[in-house]
Formats: C-alpha cells, sequence, structure tokens
C-alpha cells in the first residue's frame, strides 16, 4: 500500500506544474508580440519606401502630365525632352527619370513630375505596379516571419502570394 501523501506536499508537487504552465505562456506571448512587432515593422516600412513614388502616380489630380523622349543615360537616372499632355503644365527641354529596368533610351514613356522640379516617375498602370514593388518585397519577407515566429502559416501564404503577385505583375506590365 503506498502511503498517502500529507496535503501540504500535494500542493508544493502543484506549484512547479502551474508554474511551468505560466512561464510557457509568458514565452508564447513574448513570441508573438515580438513577431508581431518585426512582421508590423517590416510592412510598414515597404509602405514608406513605396509611397515615396507611388503618391505621385496614384494622386496625379494638378501633376504636371506628359510624356519624356529618354535621350541620355548615365550614373542611375535617364533624361530627356519633356512634352506637357494635362493643361498647366509647360514643355522642358530635359527631365530626369531613374534608371531601371524598365527605362532604355530612344523610348518614350508618360510620365508624372513631381512638384518643384524637374524630376519624372513613370505614370500609368506601368509606374503604379512599379512603385509598389518594395511593398512586394516586404510582403515576401513579412511572410517568413509569420509563418516562422507567429506560426500562422495561412496568413503567411496569402501574404507571399500577394507579394509575388505584385512583383510578377510589376514584371509583366514594365
Amino acid at each position: 500500500m503506498i502511503p498517502a501523501m500529507p496535503a501540504s506536499a500535494a500542493v508544493a508537487a502543484a506549484r512547479p506544474r502551474q508554474a511551468s504552465r505560466f512561464s510557457r505562456a509568458v514565452l508564447r506571448f513574448g513570441r508573438v508580440a515580438s513577431m508581431g512587432a518585426v512582421a508590423a515593422l517590416i510592412l510598414i516600412a515597404g509602405v514608406w519606401a513605396s509611397w515615396g513614388t507611388a503618391q505621385h502616380v496614384m494622386l496625379t489630380k494638378g501633376r504636371e502630365q506628359g510624356t519624356v523622349e529618354v535621350t541620355r543615360c548615365g550614373g542611375g537616372s535617364c533624361s530627356g525632352p519633356y512634352a506637357p499632355v494635362s493643361a498647366g503644365s509647360r514643355a522642358r527641354a530635359s527631365v530626369v527619370i531613374e534608371d531601371s529596368v524598365a527605362v532604355s533610351k530612344g523610348r518614350t514613356y508618360t510620365v508624372v513630375l513631381k512638384p518643384g522640379g524637374t524630376h519624372a516617375v513613370r505614370s500609368g498602370p506601368a509606374g503604379v505596379l512599379y512603385a509598389w514593388v518594395p511593398l512586394g518585397g516586404a510582403l515576401l519577407l513579412a511572410s517568413v516571419v509569420v509563418a516562422g515566429g507567429l506560426r500562422r502559416t495561412r496568413a503567411a501564404w496569402v501574404m507571399a502570394a500577394s507579394g509575388v503577385g505584385l512583383l510578377t505583375a510589376a514584371f509583366v506590365v514594365v
């Protein structure tokens, strides 16, 4: 026959299990909070990086719109004469557009001028998608954090598919 444990010994034996459950809950909360913050920070950075160009392309009311024929490229930028399309815009001898895989010498592009200068950004569907490319990369990166750190695989797959879709659409359109 097994001798009965005194009541104080039974309570003392139960305390380590309760402490173990509590510490696991605290660690789980810490993991979810920290990984959630990292994922949110990555997405905010992607939107921030994209919005610098996207605001000019998406909110075109009151901005100068036209076309630029690229005549020179070098040093990370291309330039060429600007022909206005919108009312209130004036022709310019030269405007600068970022040199990327989407811009090549000898071609004409529809652009929107940034306020107060001679810098232009691509407009239309190609310009919108190209402006949001940093967000596509952020979605891909954040999906890894969401899957591994938060253990939310469905949400991670949706984020990854959205990022890949955005990057693919930008590649096809540009």
